[in-house]
């Protein structure tokens, strides 16, 4: 007999007015925390001087050191969906032995994905032209994030949204401090990731509320047929997120010239914080798709998903109106880099397009949109691969990749919409 619990059948999750609330608060307070994140990138514009210290740095945190945490945050996605999903059922001592089932699971997979980050290190850092000690600067980082995915996964599903805003401004700051006095002593792209992992020390602050996470019962194993299925869902959700935000760091660090590489990796700091802005508004989308789906709740997913469409847009005319001055804050001003901004923009429009529809799928279990999301992923990282050898050819093919991924996922999206009247999950 499985051990899997019942769902019951009213929810007793936060009211749907709440919703939208949750979404803006949490979006403000990270937004906050990502000026904050680009006043560090300031800190390392002027103090790494070296060329292709700037672009390496950031590179080995945003293409490599999330690379080796794929295991790891896959996990984070299914069990984040579980633990929702049994949340919203107002069963007290059901949820508590599936918190129990799944810190077992969340112990055993970041385990796992630490000796599988120690073997892929090498190898991945030989192909893709990132230095010895940048690698093991890199992996140790990545390590520590996959220990923090562990309290990330339990606190999302328990929707501490604010608690997690909180715990990433602190991070923010303590990654401001260190970088600026380690990168102005011993600039380089090393000292630059280990400002990171030095923040990640931010996520201590759960100890105080250790008492709602001390949970006492006989643990519930999460793992079923529909666990697994849904798992492999996630698996593609999480490569198709990497391969579309941050695969293309991959590309820059093989191919270009240091100077190539400083100016494009600037460029895409700015860029990426366009669907990056938005992201808080999916999390809670995501989440609330995972435990409520049809009647007023539904229009309030749809209300996020809109607010972060028009967040989308409106970003990325004001970043095109003042890249001269953004790339100047960041203190990495080019003439290059600023050409960059155009194309770059609009591709990370496209691709936080393509996020809130894959978040929307994940959460309603619809299974196929999210195997298709991981698909067209892989599929644009191959084209960048082997078609981006230079920043002009790399920016030629992402808005064009991007943009017939997201007409490709949005007819498959509406179709399945139309197929479920109130956007409702496909029945397991």
């Amino acid at each position: 007999m499985s051990s899997q619990p019942e769902i019951e059948n009213q929810p007793s999750g936060p009211p749907a007015g709440k919703l939208l609330q949750s979404g803006i608060i949490f979006t403000a307070i990270s937004f906050v925390t990502g000026l904050g994140n680009l006043a560090f990138q300031g800190v390392l514009g002027r103090n790494l001087k070296a060329s292709g210290d700037y672009g390496e740095a950031n590179s080995a945190l945003g293409g490599l050191m999330t690379l080796l945490g794929l295991l790891p945050a896959v996990a984070t996605f299914a069990v984040t969906h579980y633990i929702a999903h049994f949340n919203a059922s107002g069963d007290a001592a059901r949820l508590q032995g599936l918190l129990l089932g799944c810190r077992k699971f969340l112990l055993r997979l970041t385990i796992a994905g630490s000796v599988l980050a120690v073997l892929l290190v090498k190898p991945l850092s030989s192909f893709f032209h990132y230095t010895q000690s940048l690698m093991l600067v890199t992996l140790c980082c990545a390590l520590l994030g996959l220990w923090v995915a562990l309290a990330t996964a339990l606190c999302q599903g328990l929707a501490w949204f604010k608690r997690l805003a909180l715990i990433g401004f602190l991070a923010m700051t303590l990654r401001i401090l260190f970088g600026w006095l380690v990168t102005l002593k011993w600039p380089s792209a090393e000292t630059a990731v280990m400002a990171t992992g030095f923040s990640l020390l931010a996520y201590l602050v759960l100890i105080f509320w250790k008492k709602d996470l001390s949970l006492h019962g006989e643990p519930i194993s999460p793992w079923s047929q529909e666990f697994g299925r849904y798992f492999g869902v996630s698996a593609a959700f999480v490569v198709g997120g990497f391969c579309f935000t941050q695969g293309d760091y991959l590309v820059a660090n093989k191919f270009f010239t240091n100077a190539e590489k400083d100016a494009y990796v600037a460029a895409g700091i700015l860029a990426r914080a366009l669907p990056m802005t938005v992201a808080p508004l999916l999390t809670v989308l995501f989440t609330s798709r995972s435990s409520r789906h049809a009647g007023g709740i539904a229009a309030e997913q749809m209300k996020l998903m809109a607010l972060s469409t028009l967040g989308l847009v409106f970003g990325a005319i004001c970043l095109f109106a003042l890249r001269t001055f953004c790339l100047k804050v960041i203190g990495k001003y080019t003439p290059e880099a600023a050409d960059m901004i155009g194309r770059f923009s609009i591709t990370m429009v496209f691709v936080g397009l393509l996020q809130s529809l894959a978040y929307w799928a994940l959460g309603s279990r619809w299974s196929k949109i999210s195997l298709l999301y991981g698909g067209l992923g892989i599929s644009y990282w191959l084209a960048l691969l082997f078609l981006g050898k230079s920043p002009a050819a790399l920016l030629q093919t992402m808005p064009v990749a991007a943009g017939l991924s997201f007409g490709a996922l949005f007819l498959f999206w509406f179709i399945t919409m139309r197929s479920h009247k109130t956007g409702e999950p496909a029945q397991s």
